[in-house]
């Protein structure tokens, strides 16, 4: 009956499944967050899902989602997959997060679009997107890994912290439609 099943729709399968069976048996299991590469689609979902929460969650305009697309597109056109990776966080077979490693300069990596579904948040999904990116950068051999993230992202920040980020400049700008602080981290790895 799986054979004519693509691999998105059985993943979705298994976890419409333990959905079916917690609620029988009244206990509800505990979810597992599963990273995967990008699957056709997913590079898609990630502009979309990014323009449209940011949207609604801080006001940022199209040229933001724009924004998005440029570096979705760059790395779909032209990425190495052996200083280069992109990863899709899973919970019950259905996309809740995204991050991409990619090179900023020589030694240099530069963590991108970290994003988390709502739904998922709390459940450790982004830490867990940080630290695979983080592991991705030691291996391929880079020395340091930055970011760019605004001051109004509390959360991401709070990961980035944890994952040994120091903030380096904070700069006030109105970008994507709002005011906001610019900032620019630097992790040493």
């Amino acid at each position: 009956m799986l054979a004519s099943v693509g691999e998105v729709d059985r993943r979705r399968l298994v976890g419409a499944m333990d959905t079916i069976r917690s609620v029988f048996e009244g206990v509800l299991p505990p979810r597992a967050v599963v990273l995967r590469p990008p699957l056709p689609g997913d590079l898609g979902w990630v502009v979309q899902r990014h323009g449209a929460l940011y949207a609604a969650e801080y006001g940022l305009d199209a040229t933001f989602e724009a924004l998005v697309a440029r570096i979705v597109a760059d790395y779909a056109a032209s990425h190495d997959p052996r200083t280069e990776a992109g990863w899709i966080a899973e919970v019950d077979g259905a996309p809740v997060g995204s991050i991409f490693c990619v090179r900023a300069d020589e030694g240099v990596a530069k963590l991108r679009l970290l994003f988390v579904e709502p739904a998922a948040r709390g459940m450790g999904v982004g830490g867990t997107l940080v630290d695979e990116c983080v592991r991705f950068a030691r291996r391929a051999g880079y020395r340091e890994m930055v970011l760019y993230t605004q001051d109004v992202l509390l959360a991401a920040r709070r990961i980035y912290q944890r994952a040994g980020f120091v903030l380096e400049s904070a700069t006030p700008a109105f970008v994507y439609g709002v005011d906001v602080a610019e900032e620019q981290w630097r992790l040493s790895l």
